[in-house]
């Protein structure tokens, strides 16, 4: 199979308990999910140069392929958790990816890939013109937390006003139960379908995750585990279903190993 991508900027998190900021961001997130296959994924990502020996250099570490690009700003953010539901508070946004200056990086990085990972922090991250070139000959998989987190910095309170336009460029679109309902209202095969994305990946924490795809919208159930942190655990699921897809499985299929490595990855057992 060809290598999946996985485009987003590197984030500097806070959680309670943890000490100092740590790395975050899908593309760390993703990495150590598959840590160990190296080849199964190209990682494209950005971070303002000061912090790249807190950002960059862990994901590196990982030993997937890497390539990076200087950002002005690196996003910041601060958690707090209460079982499945998660607080937190935007403290730092970071530059959004503009063509200019990008084009033949991203172009570097995508050649090879047929399925891309984009994952938005926050709505600006990725304008409708980019998400068009990336699309160009290729299939991605939105994380669609971008889409309901506007580009301002405190409390994180999600709106569903985003410009429906960028889904035309999008073949899956994964949502965390609480963004398919502030978009969504309820999650039924109807309201999913107006979305007018082949396939929707909504994760619900312990309780599993649903998947739409060919009009029907099918709920997949999780192992019950003991969380330690359940920081990533979306990134996990969206690169696992990805490169899924990838291999050839089914959306179903696919979503079942997704579910399955979410699981593990908010118990503590990540692989590698």
């Amino acid at each position: 199979m060809r290598p999946v991508a996985v485009l987003g900027n590197l984030s500097k998190d806070r959680v309670p308990g943890l000490g100092d900021a740590r790395v975050g961001g899908a593309p760390f997130w993703a990495a150590r999910a598959l840590r160990g296959l190296a080849r199964e994924i190209r990682i494209g990502t950005r971070c303002a140069e000061a912090d790249r020996s807190l950002c960059l250099l862990p994901l590196m570490a990982l030993g997937h392929p890497v390539s990076w690009r200087q950002a002005q700003t690196t996003a910041a953010f601060s958690y707090s958790y209460s079982g499945d539901e998660r607080f937190m508070e935007i403290d730092a946004i970071a530059d959004p990816w503009e063509l200019d200056g990008l084009r033949g990086w991203l172009d570097d990085v995508l050649d090879p890939c047929e399925w891309v990972h984009v994952s938005p922090l926050v709505r600006c991250d990725f304008p409708a013109e980019t998400l068009e070139v990336i699309a160009r000959g290729r299939r991605i998989l939105l994380d669609g937390q971008g889409l309901v987190r506007p580009e301002r910095t405190g409390p994180l309170q999600l709106d569903p006003d985003f410009d429906r336009g960028l889904l035309e460029h999008v073949t899956a679109l994964k949502l965390a139960e609480e963004e398919a309902l502030a978009i969504l209202g309820e999650v039924t095969p109807q309201t999913v379908a107006r979305l007018g994305v082949a396939e929707v990946l909504v994760t619900r924490g312990s309780r599993g995750s649903l998947v739409f795809a060919e009009g029907t919208l099918t709920e997949i159930p999780a192992r019950p585990v003991q969380a330690v942190d359940p920081t990533g655990a979306g990134d996990a699921f969206s690169v696992v279903y990805t490169t899924a897809r990838a291999r050839g499985r089914s959306p179903l299929q696919a979503a079942r190993q997704a579910t399955a490595l979410a699981g593990l990855s908010v118990a503590g057992g990540r692989r590698g």
